[in-house]
């Protein structure tokens, strides 16, 4: 635990740098390499990886507690990081990944800041969590694969040093899994298709992949498709909490605007700022309640995960929706306090409330989300 502690003493110093530079990102529509160079100096990229290997050895707690300061800083930067601390967390228990590769990439986290993403969304398939046998195909080849394909919403790929590319195989029986693929392999497209309400800095591009040749030992996990256990427990609760930290992070900073906004702000009619309205105290009392809430629920999700005792996968998928909920309803009420100047482009909270509303587009979906939880609550006593 303690070796995750200098590295987020670190980033609550690079927070300014970070901040400032996210409104530029923004307007830009461009990835914020400067403050990615900047987390990955100061050792955050390797947070999650394992003391053993050289990284900070964190669990759940201490990477929700990075994200959500990250958030509330550069969303952008914070959902990149994101990406980067689920994947590192599965890595160390995961049994599919050969050792040497699961090392290499684990230990170029930590030396190097390389950072690592999951491509599994499709422009036909949509999101994997909803089934589907995924159109992006691995041919078998006298070297290894050759990987044909198209994936969207790629959080981050163009700073990204790996792609874990969710496919399948052309046998005559498929097998679906997982392929590396370094991300400066010849046969890569980035095309620039990402231009967003929100998170408009966090490059999450479409890639192609044309005949891109991989090593034999780069496919992983490739098994036939048919019944599994269920969704992964643990990586449900990394997804509830990390995801939505980055919105809790957006809320405060959406938050902390509006309570100096408020006590500066003194219309002529009312001769005094509007903090001292009682109806403006309880609209700034419901925004600490939803923020507060979610830093509760985070925690405990948090704390019970890294002991050992995390929340079933439905239970997780429903707590992620209320978490994004709570954060989308706690930057509202910012907006409906400012009135017109939270529409303005020159203030913050015109930003911050467009990035929050991506909260609401994580897998799983509201629907299916609480369609898992209420089949799993019907089910309890069922004959």
């Amino acid at each position: 635990m303690k070796a995750a502690t200098a590295p987020l003493a670190r980033l609550v110093a690079l927070l300014p740098d970070i901040a400032a530079a996210a409104a530029r990102h923004d307007r830009a529509a461009s990835v914020p390499y400067d403050s990615l160079a900047l987390l990955r100096d100061a050792g955050l990229p390797g947070l999650t990886v394992p003391a053993a290997l050289g990284g900070g050895g964190a669990g759940l707690r201490q990477a929700a507690d990075a994200i959500a300061l990250l958030g509330s800083a550069c969303p952008a930067s914070a959902l990149i990081l994101v990406m980067q601390y689920i994947k590192h967390a599965a890595l160390a228990r995961s049994p599919a990944w050969p050792t040497a590769l699961r090392q290499r990439v684990q230990r170029e986290a930590v030396a190097e800041g390389a950072l690592i993403n999951a491509l599994r969304v499709e422009p036909e398939l949509g999101s994997p969590t909803r089934g589907g046998l995924p159109a992006t195909v691995a041919r078998r080849t006298a070297d290894g694969w050759v990987l044909s394909g198209h994936k969207r919403y790629s959080t981050g790929v163009p700073a990204l040093r790996w792609l874990e590319v969710h496919g399948r195989t052309d046998e005559a029986e498929p097998r679906i899994g997982s392929f590396l693929v370094p991300a400066d392999a010849p046969g890569i497209e980035i095309r620039e298709t990402w231009d967003h309400l929100g998170l408009r800095a966090s490059g999450s591009h479409d890639v192609l992949f044309h005949a891109v040749p991989i090593p034999a030992d780069h496919a992983i996990g490739l098994a036939l498709p048919g019944p599994t256990s269920g969704p992964d427990a643990v990586q449900m609760a990394w997804n509830a909490v990390l995801v939505t930290a980055v919105y809790t992070g957006v809320a405060r900073a959406a938050r902390d605007w509006t309570l100096e906004f408020l006590r500066r702000r003194a219309p002529g009619s009312l001769g005094a700022p509007l903090a001292i309205l009682p109806r403006v105290q309880e609209a700034v009392g419901q925004v600490e309640g939803l923020i507060a809430a979610n830093t509760r629920m985070a925690e405990a999700l948090a704390l019970a995960t890294d002991a050992g005792q995390p929340p079933s996968a439905a239970e997780a998928g429903v707590l992620k929706v209320i978490l994004a909920e709570n954060a989308v309803r706690a930057v509202e009420c910012c907006t409906l306090l400012a009135g017109n100047h939270a529409l303005d482009r020159a203030n913050p909270l015109e930003r911050h409330w467009r990035d929050v509303q991506c909260a609401r587009m994580h897998a799983p979906a509201a629907d299916a989300a609480q369609a898992a939880a209420g089949r799993a609550a019907l089910a309890v006593g069922a004959a």
